[in-house]
């Protein structure tokens, strides 16, 4: 007997913060979360169709608040009927548990279609990552898939691998994080006028975490790339750079890491996008590898 193995497809969220091209390279689709600015709700596309990224960070800069939120368990249904329409499986890797409940909207919409739907897959992974670190482990299962690994396989893979996806980030205004409840108002406040630069990174439960502090904005560079020295692993070739509306320091951290490390075959610099940047503010760098631990 021949086991014809279903077709299936990987769905990710907006706070990947992949870019529309790569998505189309690798045969990823991507589900725009929400933001509000000015009384008026955007939806984030990977291809930055009703708000650009440019445009959102000179809105934070001129003193605008933005608002996110996650995807309901409507949207689920209607995005995941899209596919289970055609037939098609579907391997979801969501937004992490400890920053968002996109993921936890995701179990109950899969709850509900599997009476309508009862021949077809749907399963949801909690990556426990963020933007484009969220972006790297979708980036690799795409490449599993591709390869022609199956759909419960690469679920698991993932599983396996999410805690080897390296986050380490800095902001260059310390006020952002302070709205956000990750800093104080004295830290922001003194840091601010020291010119201290956090760099933080997301720990095994998903959740930002405040990891260290550097005085000057190079330091706070520099010291992304010695994170990745300490716990980056061989055997993986791709490398993710994030960047709200600084991409000249994106380049700098891009071209160090092409220095320093041989085994590095692409660096893929993008923007981070409305919903993580609403939290982060302009200047908010991020570097994403796989390490031996986050």
């Amino acid at each position: 007997m021949v086991i014809v193995m279903s077709d299936y497809v990987i769905l990710t969220d907006s706070t990947s913060d992949i870019p529309q091209k790569l998505a189309d390279e690798i045969g990823v689709a991507v589900l725009p979360l929400q933001f509000e600015m000015d009384g008026l709700t955007y939806r984030n596309f990977a291809d930055e169709r009703e708000m650009s990224s440019e445009e959102f960070y000179d809105a934070m800069r001129g003193g605008k608040m933005p608002k996110t939120s996650q995807l309901s368990v409507n949207d689920f249904c209607e995005y995941f009927s899209e596919y289970l329409e055609k037939g098609k499986d579907i391997l979801y890797l969501a937004f992490s548990s400890g920053l968002s409940g996109t993921y936890n909207s995701s179990l109950m919409a899969i709850e509900e279609l599997k009476e309508k739907y009862p021949d077809r897959r749907v399963i949801s992974v909690d990556t426990l990552a963020a933007s484009m670190g969220e972006g790297l482990l979708v980036y690799y299962a795409a490449r599993k898939k591709n390869e022609g690994m199956g759909l419960e396989e690469l679920a698991k893979w993932v599983e396996d691998n999410k805690l080897h996806l390296c986050h380490w980030f800095t902001v260059d205004d310390l006020h952002h994080l302070k709205r956000g409840g990750r800093v104080s108002a004295a830290t922001a406040i003194v840091g601010s006028a020291l010119n201290i630069k956090p760099v933080l990174h997301v720990d095994d439960e998903g959740h930002l975490i405040n990891m260290a502090k550097t005085h000057g904005r190079k330091s706070s560079l520099n010291a992304l790339i010695d994170k990745m020295a300490e716990t980056c692993t061989d055997g993986w070739d791709t490398v993710m750079i994030g960047n709200g509306s600084c991409r000249s320091d994106a380049d700098y951290v891009a071209s160090e890491v092409r220095k320093r490390f041989s085994g590095v075959k692409k660096v893929i610099v993008g923007n981070i996008g409305p919903v993580i940047g609403a939290h982060a503010g302009p200047g908010v760098l991020a570097l994403f590898f796989m390490g031996e631990r986050r």
